[in-house]
């Protein structure tokens, strides 16, 4: 009896040891996302929307304890936009609007300089022209007539084009991108399924720090920068591949930025400047098995930080010069 009791708190200890996984959980690799969903059968039917991005060929359905599988159907719905032939005809619209401004802008100076020039004239009597101050007059009013004539041809034709681009912009909002979604049979009628497919999402940029060693060492600090957001989602950050998700390690993430890994690398050629201004050169080689993209890094010497320069990444086995300052 008593060699019982401790078989079953060995089996409970082993099975709140295990780790936890978050129904609704994503884990960002360097170039990618693996999405983890759970859902639940509404009268024997998941409808279930995917991601935008979804990878071709990476989704998986999983019955959960008690449910079978009947079926699985991937829907998608292809964009949808305004219509394109009439985004071309208001297009051209809107061109030969523009055009009429250009001319109408044309007429103003013609009929601007008539007005002067009619204004400016000295009035002349001859047998010809007996009223000079009349006709200098009919010829003024004459210009600023058709003065008056542009700018109200001008005032409609800028409301028309205000027209076109309010028209333009509500086929704009009406737009609606593809979507694609999954619909999945199952049985019983409340049956519950696990989902699990990639995406081209790239949730976290890397970031550094370089901490020089005096033994001809350097530890580079590689660190996420969370930029994916999921609400709802238990998130995790990786340094490896999709490809590699069986073997990559993964470190919980939510916001901001986390560490996840150090790496211990040589360090020749080192030169440092003591001063006001900040310069460091050295060769580092990457002596760890992964390779390392590139990112912002900070320097950091005797505990103190002296400033930021850009690390362009270095495959495994390889050596490359970083440098800060000129």
């Amino acid at each position: 009896m008593y060699t019982k009791r401790i078989c079953i708190c060995l089996i409970l200890i082993a099975a709140t040891a295990s780790p936890v996984i978050a129904a609704n959980s994503i884990i960002f690799y360097r170039d990618g996302a693996l999405l983890q969903q759970e859902a639940v059968a509404l009268k024997g039917v998941v409808d279930f929307p995917l991601a935008a991005n979804i990878l071709e060929n990476t989704l998986i359905v999983v019955p959960g304890a008690g449910t079978s599988i009947i079926g699985v159907e991937t829907i998608r719905k292809e964009a949808v936009n305004g219509s394109g032939s009439e985004h071309e005809v208001l297009t051209e619209q809107r061109r030969r609007l523009e055009d009429r401004l250009q001319a109408l802008d044309a007429r103003e100076a013609i009929f601007i300089t008539a007005a002067k020039s009619q204004s400016g004239k000295a009035p002349r009597k001859t047998k010809a022209n007996p009223e000079p101050m009349q006709a200098i007059r009919q010829g003024t009013d004459f210009a600023i007539a058709q003065l008056e004539a542009v700018y109200t041809a001008r005032r409609k034709t800028k409301l028309e084009i205000q027209k076109i681009d309010a028209r333009v912009s509500a086929n704009r909002k009406s737009n609606r991108p593809s979507t694609t979604s999954v619909r999945i049979a199952v049985t019983p009628q409340n049956g519950k399924v696990t989902l699990r497919y990639a995406t081209a999402e790239r949730g976290w940029q890397p970031q550094y720090n370089f901490y020089p060693e005096k033994n001809g060492t350097a530890r580079l600090q590689l660190s996420a920068r969370v930029t994916g957001s999921q609400h709802g989602y238990q998130i995790r950050v990786s340094p490896g591949l999709l490809a590699e998700h069986d073997s990559a390690e993964t470190v919980p993430a939510q916001t901001g930025s986390v560490v996840i890994a150090n790496y211990r690398l040589p360090l020749a050629d080192e030169q440092y400047s003591e001063g006001i201004f900040q310069r460091f050169t050295g060769k580092i080689t990457n002596s760890s098995s992964h390779y390392l993209p590139p990112g912002e890094s900070g320097l950091y010497r005797d505990g103190a930080y002296r400033g930021k320069f850009r690390f362009e990444g270095i495959s495994s086995g390889r050596s490359t010069v970083i440098s800060l300052g000129k």
